[in-house]
């Protein structure tokens, strides 16, 4: 039986060799990830609730909803301002509901609904199956509209990535991502716009005295493998790739100062969409009834363990 004190539900543990991840019941969320010992992504203590969203899968909407409002159809809609500080709706429906789940030694896969409510005009059915493997791990989502009409969709996950036992701050991020939105009160500001052909980001751009909350787009997939890939390397050389299918053509990067245990932290969230999708249109999925969409995303650590 689950304490309902428990924030995060049931852990759920998959290992295939030295390659090891949990998983949360509640939320979907990836914990942990470690390979031969060596993290590779934030971690935090089971019991407590996720620290700056660590881990959490964002549906059926990521990043904000500017006021929780946006219109369908013709009808305005009113999402629950879960950001109510801001005054947003942030980061979809599904992030402190009890997921069902079906394991294996090597996978797990949860299984939710968003049902209609306030704002949100149609049932979605989310289901992500973690699997590790040597080599990494890989999250496969499918997303299905169990209603009548169709709907739109967005996915993100938000890891905080970790170059093994390097700090962040001696930590080199590089970004697959070609444009950068600009944001204001974290909303979009105007239309994005193109990286320098030079830009930092997209050649290694070292983490010490950077503060980023910061979303980018165009993501271009490698010529080699078709997937978006992006990467966090440590003073050794050593580090982690996250990479992500075609669809996911957005990336936001978060540096908070105060992850706990940890100081310094990076987030890198593979999205399908940017922030305020839902009103700017911009690369939303439209889920028609029947037809499910599917999209993954992994991490790799490299040199290979």
């Amino acid at each position: 039986m689950v304490s309902v004190m428990d924030p995060t539900g049931q852990q759920f543990e998959i290992a295939a060799g030295g390659v090891r991840a949990v998983v949360t019941e509640v939320g979907a969320g990836l914990r942990s990830f470690t390979v031969g010992g060596v993290p590779y992504v934030e971690s935090y203590d089971a019991g407590t609730r996720p620290p700056r969203g660590s881990g959490s899968l964002l549906a059926p909407w990521p990043n904000r909803v500017a006021g929780g409002k946006w219109s369908w159809e013709g009808k305005e809609q009113q999402l629950a301002l879960t950001e109510p500080t801001a005054g947003n709706a942030i980061h979809g429906l599904l992030r402190h509901v009890l997921w069902r789940a079906e394991q294996d030694p090597e996978s797990v896969r949860l299984t939710a609904v968003a049902p209609p409510q306030s704002g949100w005009p149609e049932p979605v059915q989310v289901s992500v199956r973690y699997t590790v493997a040597y080599g990494g791990l890989t999250v496969t989502t499918i997303a299905e509209n169990l209603g009548e009409w169709p709907v739109p969709f967005g996915l993100g996950f938000h890891p905080y990535l970790r170059a093994g036992d390097a700090e962040t701050d001696d930590s080199v991020l590089r970004l697959a991502a070609t444009t950068e939105l600009p944001l204001e009160a974290q909303l979009p500001a105007g239309p994005a716009y193109p990286l320098a052909g030079a830009d930092p980001l997209r050649d290694g751009l070292p983490l010490r005295g950077v503060s980023l909350d910061s979303a980018f787009g165009g993501c271009v997939p490698d010529p080699v493998d078709g997937r978006v890939r992006h990467t966090l390397t440590g003073p050794d050389g050593s580090g982690v790739a996250l990479w992500a299918d075609p669809d996911f053509r957005w990336v936001q990067v978060f540096t908070p100062e105060d992850f706990p245990g940890r100081g310094r932290a990076v987030a890198v969230e593979p999205m399908t969409c940017p922030p305020d999708a839902l009103n700017s249109g911009t690369d939303l999925i439209m889920l028609e009834p029947g037809k499910p969409w599917t999209g993954s995303w992994g991490l790799s650590p490299f040199p290979a363990p």
